[in-house]
């Protein structure tokens, strides 16, 4: 799953966007696509997920939109600003002192 860091700070509208990275102070300002895009990626979904909504959100192809959405996370991934969380595996809570 995609998320942003905890040292940054989105504010994300339709009209666009920028992500404040509090260890720098820098903000990234972003396009309302690329923050739709990020919109789509917090909402807890995968990126193939996203990449759907986005591709009916702005009415193009799925090939396209996945390129969009990829374009954006592996952006801000690379910046420092988002990071991917390998999924969870292994035993449950209950077993954390084995």
């Amino acid at each position: 799953m995609w998320r942003l860091c905890e040292s940054t700070h989105p504010v994300l509208t339709d009209e666009g966007g920028a992500i404040l990275d509090e260890r720098t102070g820098r903000w990234t300002h972003l396009t309302p696509t690329a923050s739709a895009a990020v919109m789509l990626l917090l909402a807890g979904g995968t990126e193939e997920e996203a990449a759907g909504q986005y591709a009916t959100r702005y009415g193009i192809s799925a090939k396209q939109a996945a390129t969009d959405v990829c374009t954006v996370a592996a952006a801000l991934t690379a910046q420092g600003l988002a990071a991917t969380e390998p999924p969870r595996r292994g035993r449950g809570w209950w077993r954390w002192w084995r």
